[in-house]
């Protein structure tokens, strides 16, 4: 290997504490990335990984040469991109937002963004579920919600409203609840988060303070596609961003109720595995993102 090979299976190892993560992402035997950082670690003259029978670590020295292979990397794949392609960004950008934005927002204005940058190749990833972006090697995610990351680097993109509805079907059948003192003679949509299991409760601010209440249910789902279809059969109230029942409310297919208890807006948040250096490709993508979210969503 030469040493951008050497440095580029070092930060690999690092991010996935496994020689075998490490191999396998780089399509390599285990053999050879370990092959690699020993002949990294002789080159340097230090020992840069702690090695236990479950994981791998970096040392002191590790983390410091971590943090110089980040930052060389990424010059390195600048000037490449540079004199290879002008200054215009290039090469492949992979990404994971949340399914609903992703097929609502995201995937139709995708077509301008490539057109805009024709060297940038993009793998989109649309799931509910909280990536890993280190060990499944993706360039920033697009996180709805509260933080649980430790590592990342945030980006605040904004606040996200959410809305009570329900269906007529519902309405006609159970009535309309005004006010939180009549939730208790009403029916939800649970919703459990897929990364957790963790079942979210009835939400609304009373002034400044969140107020949350457990709710009856006999449906429980895991995704924001089965929510919303299962508002829309008419199996109970649900708590849902704006833009993801725009269409159903303009339409009159969803209604919304206690328009004046709504829950807190959700935090909503782009995040990269490290901080030196973004790519450009990662750095124009975020900025495009951004605006359009701005426009479509919040």
């Amino acid at each position: 290997m030469d040493r951008i090979d050497l440095f580029r299976t070092f930060i690999r190892v690092v991010d996935t504490a496994s020689f075998t993560r490490a191999a396998d992402m780089l399509g390599l035997p285990r053999s050879s990335v370990s092959a690699a950082v020993a002949e990294l670690e002789g080159r340097v003259g230090a020992r840069l990984l702690h090695r236990t029978t479950r994981k791998v670590s970096p040392t002191q020295d590790g983390l410091a040469f971590y943090e110089r292979c980040l930052r060389t990397i990424a010059d390195f794949e600048e000037t490449e991109s540079f004199f290879r392609q002008g200054t215009r960004p290039s090469g492949k950008l992979r990404i994971d937002v949340p399914g609903r934005i992703g097929r609502l927002v995201v995937a139709p204005a995708l077509p301008a963004f490539l057109d805009a940058y024709p060297e940038i190749d993009v793998t989109l990833g649309a799931t509910d579920r909280a990536v890993d972006l280190v060990g499944e090697s993706v360039d920033c995610v697009l996180r709805v919600g509260p933080l649980n990351d430790s590592g990342l680097i945030a980006r605040n993109i904004g606040s996200l409203p959410l809305v009570n509805v329900a269906s007529p079907g519902y309405v006609a059948r159970h009535g309309t609840p005004r006010c939180p003192d009549e939730l208790s003679d009403h029916w939800v949509v649970n919703y459990a988060s897929p990364s957790t299991g963790r079942v979210e409760p009835w939400e609304w601010m009373d002034g400044d303070v969140l107020r949350t209440l457990p709710m009856r249910s006999r449906v429980t789902v895991n995704s924001a596609e089965a929510y919303v279809a299962c508002c829309l059969a008419g199996l109970g109230l649900i708590q849902i961003p704006v833009y993801d029942v725009r269409r159903h409310l303009n339409t009159g297919e969803l209604v919304e109720v206690m328009p004046d208890h709504r829950a807190e807006p959700l935090p909503m948040t782009l995040l990269y595995p490290h901080r030196q250096h973004l790519t450009r490709r990662v750095q124009v993508f975020s900025d495009w993102l951004e605006d359009l979210l701005h426009r479509e969503v919040l």
